[in-house]
């Protein structure tokens, strides 16, 4: 239903890369929050191909709403290491690579940020997808509730039958597991805007 206004999730590439994160809460008049978790999941040939997740020491105070829903405490994140520190082993998965994110306008500033805050180098890439506006117009199609960023993950999840890899941490976000969840999401999405299955 409505699937022409799914169109643009069908001119993705085969080949891309999810990315999530998980960080100390929202930002603040002190700016952006510091990753805690940062998850990538690596799609070829519209398949999940690997995920993996790395473990940020944040130099900011996880605060309590943030806690509560990825389950990190401060005590813990003091062990991880820092970002510039993995950088390297992060900027080799985004390589040339057009990065999908469920709420870019939220993650993509934020990893800017650590990047520019640590004098890193950004690796080029082809670009950033928002997965969670570029659903928005299918969704309020389909009267699903929307904010004005869209469709959450877990609606979109319900919505299309697809598994719910968050209920078996019950219900804990993880950046590792939401980046698999927005792959999946997003082609669940391709597929159903595929014409050709008409």
């Amino acid at each position: 239903m409505y699937k022409e206004l799914l169109w643009i999730f069908t001119q993705l590439p085969d080949d891309y890369i999810v990315l999530d994160t998980e960080t100390t809460g929202l930002p603040d008049e002190n700016g952006p929050p510091d990753i805690v978790t940062l998850g990538l999941t690596v799609v070829r040939n519209r398949e999940i191909a690997t995920s993996v997740e790395f473990k940020i020491r944040p130099q900011k105070h996880i605060s309590e709403e943030a806690q509560s829903i990825h389950g990190i405490t401060n005590e813990q994140a003091a062990e991880f290491e820092s970002f510039d520190a993995q950088w390297d082993q992060i900027a080799e998965y985004l390589i040339e690579q057009l990065i999908v994110i469920h709420n870019a306008s939220f993650d993509w500033p934020i990893l800017l940020d650590h990047v520019a805050r640590n004098g890193l180098p950004m690796p080029p890439i082809q670009g950033v997808f928002c997965g969670q506006k570029a659903a928005i117009p299918w969704a309020q199609a389909m009267k699903l509730p929307c904010s004005h960023r869209g469709p959450s993950l877990d609606i979109l999840t319900k919505v299309l039958g697809v598994e719910d890899l968050r209920a078996k941490t019950n219900g804990i976000h993880g950046a590792g597991i939401d980046s698999q969840q927005a792959a999946q999401v997003t082609e669940v999405m391709r597929r159903n805007g595929d014409m050709d299955s008409i």
